[in-house]
């Protein structure tokens, strides 16, 4: 994906397009007591869906685990996250954990990523950054809004994309965890503002509720075109231990890196 920026937003795109088409190129407890989500899926399933984002801010905060699985030609790549996320103040913190290369060596040492509103922060990003220094991008200014070119998915963008729930089906009951949660199936038009990232306008998900209606996880499934090849991505975002602290320090301005990136 490419990006242009001056500045700051220049160096944090470059850094975020690095990260993903570099990779690729290169090879306590979710349930609850509450019976608002009616058993057997006898409400109406997409409107649980949609008001899956709604739930999360009631909740306040989560742990969240995150997957991102890429797959372009014969290479498939993954990219893990584990961190806190609070839904109230839409910021988190994840470290993330790069693949290693094609011989099976650990090349990349894992990178910090504080998720704000409007702004992904990166610590460690390796080559041309020192290891003092963030890398902050623009998240309006990513064709797809940070859902896929971060390397995780914002959880509560995740939940967000939600809200555009068509054609959602009730699965059934499963366990997740030891916990039961209720599993919904369907599709989710993308907004105006991210859909010319992609290369359809709707993203298939499978989503899971906690009796509370809580978001316990999500698996959605974005296709793009970077380089001129079509890339396949299944994003998988698990929630659990609500209500769990979450401490997130922004960078100050003079910790932001704003020099040349190696690719």
């Amino acid at each position: 994906m490419v990006v242009q920026r001056h500045g700051a937003g220049r160096a944090g795109a470059i850094a975020v397009a690095a990260l993903v088409g570099g990779v690729i190129a290169s090879a306590a407890g979710c349930g609850a007591s509450s019976t608002e989500v009616t058993s057997g899926g006898t409400a109406d399933p997409a409107a649980l869906v949609r008001g899956a984002a709604d739930r999360l801010v009631a909740a306040g905060s989560s742990k969240a685990t995150t997957s991102m699985e890429m797959a372009t030609g014969g290479t498939r790549v993954a990219i893990r996250g584990q961190g806190t996320y609070d839904f109230r103040r839409r910021t988190g913190q994840l470290t993330v954990v790069l693949p290693n290369d094609a011989a099976g060596e650990v090349d990349h040492q894992p990178i910090t990523e504080l998720l704000a509103p409007g702004a992904l922060y990166m610590k460690n990003r390796g080559a041309g950054v020192p290891a003092n220094k963030w890398v902050r991008v623009d998240t309006a200014a990513l064709a797809d809004g940070n859902l896929v070119t971060g390397g995780v998915t914002d959880p509560y963008t995740a939940a967000e994309l939600l809200r555009g729930a068509q054609g959602v089906t009730y699965v059934g009951e499963e366990e997740l965890a030891g916990v039961k949660v209720r599993h919904y199936r369907g599709s989710a038009v993308l907004p105006a503002s991210v859909a010319k990232g992609f290369s359809k306008g709707a993203v298939p998900f499978d989503a899971y509720l906690d009796e509370a209606g809580r978001l316990c996880k999500v698996r959605q499934q974005f296709s793009y075109v970077n380089r001129g090849r079509p890339v396949a991505v299944a994003s998988t975002t698990l929630l659990y231990a609500f209500g769990a602290a979450v401490s997130v320090r922004l960078p100050d301005a003079r910790d932001i890196f704003d020099g040349k990136i190696q690719p």
